[in-house]
């Protein structure tokens, strides 16, 4: 199972929220390549990174952090956040991204999202399914869509999307343990590759995560609030 860390981004700065909430802000570091820089000391190969001014503006912004991590490390980089034109996704290729994460766009523009997915193959677009209370949420979770979140997986599996990042929204942030009946459900009703993402809290959420088939777990503030350390996820690697 592959470990992602997540960087989440404002104004250039690593940060954490809770639920989603922008007023929760917390500044972890101000030099996401450094955060970026020490996940890779510990053999991790995979990072989430989500450009939060991107999410909320509606239009990429933090491609510059983007850049100097793709440049200074080897991580395997998946960038969501604000991508909702053709010239915001090709910056973010250009930027760096190995994949790209979409998720308010898929619900608002799907074509143009299944486009995507023939110009660039399955293999480099993410579907980001971030729901709360099972439905799904758009514009840095700011808004609610009527979206089952396993009618709009099942609806993208069939145009051809293998991976899929499924946060809870409300387990997000908060240290509580994640949603493993929902993602035991997704995996028995879909064949997508699930990277789980939301309340993870400590090591042993993580193998539970791979106890149930998740295909990958992304870990934010638990990592960043020492609840998991770096040395306890090298060894899981």
């Amino acid at each position: 199972m592959r470990i992602i860390p997540a960087i989440d981004i404002i104004d250039g700065k690593c940060v954490r929220l809770s639920k989603g909430d922008y007023d929760t802000k917390k500044i972890y570091n101000e030099n996401p390549v450094e955060v970026a820089k020490e996940f890779e000391s510990f053999g991790i190969k995979y990072l989430h990174l989500v450009d939060l001014d991107g999410a909320k503006s509606k239009h990429i912004v933090n491609q510059k952090v983007l850049e100097d991590i793709a440049k200074e490390t080897c991580l395997e980089i998946d960038f969501g956040g604000g991508l909702k034109t053709l010239k915001d996704i090709e910056i973010a290729f250009n930027s760096g991204a190995k994949q790209i994460t979409i998720g308010s766009i898929a619900v608002q523009n799907p074509e143009f999202c299944f486009d995507l997915i023939e110009k660039y193959g399955a293999e480099k677009i993410i579907l980001g399914a971030d729901c709360d209370n099972r439905k799904i949420k758009t514009s840095g979770w700011l808004e609610e869509s009527d979206q089952d979140v396993i009618n709009f997986i099942l609806q993208y599996q069939q145009k051809g999307v293998q991976h899929v990042i499924c946060t809870d929204i409300s387990k997000d942030g908060m240290l509580e343990g994640a949603s493993n009946d929902l993602y035991e459900e997704i995996l028995t009703q879909t064949s997508i590759n699930l990277v789980a993402s939301g309340g993870v809290s400590c090591i042993e959420d993580v193998y539970e995560m791979k106890k149930i088939g998740c295909y990958g777990t992304i870990i934010g503030k638990a990592i960043y609030e020492g609840r998991i350390s770096l040395k306890q996820l090298e060894s899981f690697i």
